[in-house]
């Protein structure tokens, strides 16, 4: 079972990797959105922001804002590991059932070409 610091350093890795997609591919699919990401198995929940200029770190208090996230994610903390490290599919854990995304239509067709 992953620990909160190795899903938290995932997720600056994330972060670091969004900042390699090219400014134009970001232009493209990229919308402002809040995100939330829970890790189902540890219970802790990390909010992020995605917007055309890359991605915020993620951290573990809501927004000041209060206004909820448009993309929630759930996902085990070793499958988010995983997924980071390019070891298991986005594609195939969202229809594996390994993780779940709450997000309009449009967001998923968006995020599916960053991903």
């Amino acid at each position: 079972m992953a620990t909160v610091d190795e899903c938290r350093v995932a997720l600056e890795k994330l972060v670091e990797q969004f900042g390699e997609i090219s400014a134009e591919d970001r232009a493209r699919h990229v919308v402002e959105r809040r995100l939330a990401c829970h890790i189902s198995d540890l219970g802790v929940t990390f909010y992020g922001r995605i917007h055309r200029d890359g991605l915020d770190p993620f951290k573990e208090v809501p927004p000041e804002d209060g206004r909820p996230a448009e993309v929630k994610i759930t996902i085990a903390g070793e499958d988010l590991i995983s997924m980071v490290n390019g070891e298991l599919d986005m594609g195939r854990a969202l229809f594996g059932g390994r993780v779940k995304i709450d997000a309009s239509l449009g967001d998923l067709l968006r995020l599916r070409k960053l991903l």
